[in-house]
């Protein structure tokens, strides 16, 4: 899927909540990831993994927000999401001896095992940061800055890390690669 239109759910998200409150805006992320989910399978007639996963747990937890009317639900989405990333990617390296980034990014990137060890665990190390500031923020601070975080803080550090990531394989490339 097109990363810009993975934002417009959170970006609705956001608007929503500015005008309404937490549970309209849930819904409203809710609705609008199903719409984004079955334009992806109807322009590629699949859906990738991670959207699935993000999907399924949008609905899961946006339903228990909605009907018990509490927005710890949907704040614990955002952590358990991170985590669950975190551990998939070190259950990968550590139990079956499998590097996933690897296998997603290893036909584009010629990078030597030591490296693709590095990133998996500066990846996992990162979503676990940010499960745990998720964790901090959403249940420490007002909501209105766990939404501000949620939409803005989030996608901010992701920016940021992808940027440091870029440049740490950039170093990491053999010469020929680097032209």
């Amino acid at each position: 899927m097109n990363p810009v239109s993975e934002l417009v759910p959170l970006g609705i998200f956001f608007l929503t909540y500015q005008f309404y409150d937490i549970y309209v805006a849930t819904g409203s992320l809710m609705a609008a990831s199903t719409l984004m989910l079955i334009s992806q399978w109807l322009k590629f007639g699949r859906v990738d993994k991670v959207n699935i996963i993000t999907f399924t747990m949008i609905i899961v937890f946006g339903s228990l927000t909605l009907l018990l009317q509490d927005d710890a639900f949907i704040k614990w989405k955002v952590t358990l999401i991170y985590a669950l990333f975190a551990a998939i990617l070190w259950l990968g390296h550590f139990i079956f001896d499998h590097c996933l980034l690897k296998q997603l990014l290893g036909s584009e990137l010629k990078l030597p095992p030591a490296i693709w060890r590095r990133l998996t665990h500066a990846w996992a190390g990162f979503f676990l940061f940010c499960a745990l500031l998720n964790l901090y923020i959403a249940f420490y601070l007002p909501l209105s800055i766990w939404v501000n975080f949620k939409v803005f803080g989030l996608l901010l550090l992701m920016l940021v890390f992808i940027a440091v990531t870029g440049l740490y394989i950039y170093k990491s490339l053999p010469t020929e690669e680097k032209e």
